[in-house]
């Protein structure tokens, strides 16, 4: 009786768990973690939204997936093979070489053409658009709201309703059938002024111009070594969305330009196509295809190279401090 006593005394009841029973409890049953509450920082997987991103991506790539097979293939294969898939031969680089070659190399014409186009209108759209959206977004003047109304009436009016108006203009002074016709209307960008304005009023802070004012700097100079390096990313931007308007451009040069030595990559392979539907014609659909695949080259990688800044500007002004 006595030892049993004892022994229950210093063993403690039998119900009490040791130390090293709740050790190992707590280590064969494992706290569950907290699943977090699901915000717009947080959010849970959705499996509908992720199709229909998978469906928008599907879309996106599929023509240029159609584009790359088909520019590997020589006129027979087009017409014999699957279109998504690759024929017997592989003649990217034939292709090329004859896409280059063809009609005294007036594919390549038409890409000087297009970066004439690209440099003189879209560069020029954006150095206006820079320079009126900084002088509308930190200068108070007069009729600035007129100009306001006007500049977002612009964006809302779509290019093709003055292309006629903008013809007859340009008839008028004897400039249809040159570059001009085409760099002129390119400079005039709306949105572009648009967005310089906005991004202007965010990312240049005025209390820093007047401090530059007060040390006695000048506008220009302030404007060069303080607001223009600010201003960067939205620069980068409008220069991205003029290039690839400029670049894409056809109703413009189609009204304004017969001469086929001043045509853009955009109706010169639109010519090449129509080669086929006339009598005698050559049908080169496999130089069409692989002059297509030439011709977004250098908008894809510009855009690879610029994909920075693009992205900065975008998202400039989204979160205050």
């Amino acid at each position: 009786m006595t030892t049993t006593l004892t022994g229950a005394t210093a063993d403690g009841p039998a119900d009490t768990p040791r130390p090293a029973a709740r050790a190992a409890s707590r280590t064969a049953a494992p706290k569950r973690r907290r699943r977090l509450p699901q915000t717009p920082l947080n959010p849970r997987p959705s499996l509908p939204l992720t199709l229909v991103a998978g469906l928008v991506l599907l879309y996106t790539l599929l023509p240029l997936a159609w584009l790359l097979i088909n520019a590997t293939k020589d006129q027979k294969g087009l017409l014999d093979s699957f279109g998504l898939w690759f024929a017997d031969d592989v003649n990217l680089w034939d292709n090329i070489s004859r896409t280059l070659a063809y009609d005294d190399g007036v594919f390549l014409r038409w890409l000087l053409n297009t970066l004439l186009y690209v440099a003189a209108g879209a560069g020029g759209a954006t150095v206006l658009a820079v320079l009126g959206g900084y002088a509308l977004a930190k200068y108070r003047f007069p009729g600035r709201r007129a100009i306001f109304a006007v500049v977002i009436g612009a964006v809302a009016v779509p290019g093709t309703a003055l292309a006629v108006p903008t013809f007859l203009m340009f008839s008028g002074m004897g400039l249809t059938n040159t570059p001009w016709a085409v760099i002129i209307p390119s400079l005039i960008s709306p949105f572009g002024l648009y967005l310089m304005w906005v991004f202007a009023a965010e990312a240049v802070p005025t209390e820093l111009l007047e401090a530059a004012r007060i040390d006695g700097s000048g506008e220009l100079r302030t404007f060069f070594t303080i607001a223009l390096p600010l201003l960067m990313p939205g620069t980068v931007t409008v220069l991205l969305f003029s290039m690839v308007a400029t670049w894409n451009n056809y109703f413009l040069p189609l009204i304004m330009i017969k001469d086929p030595d001043w045509y853009p990559l955009t109706l010169g392979l639109n010519a090449w196509n129509a080669q086929a539907q006339t009598a005698g014609g050559e049908a080169v659909f496999d130089l069409i295809i692989t002059g297509s695949l030439l011709t977004i080259v250098p908008i894809v990688a510009v855009f690879l190279l610029l994909q920075r800044f693009w992205q900065s500007g975008l998202a400039a002004g989204s979160v205050k401090e």
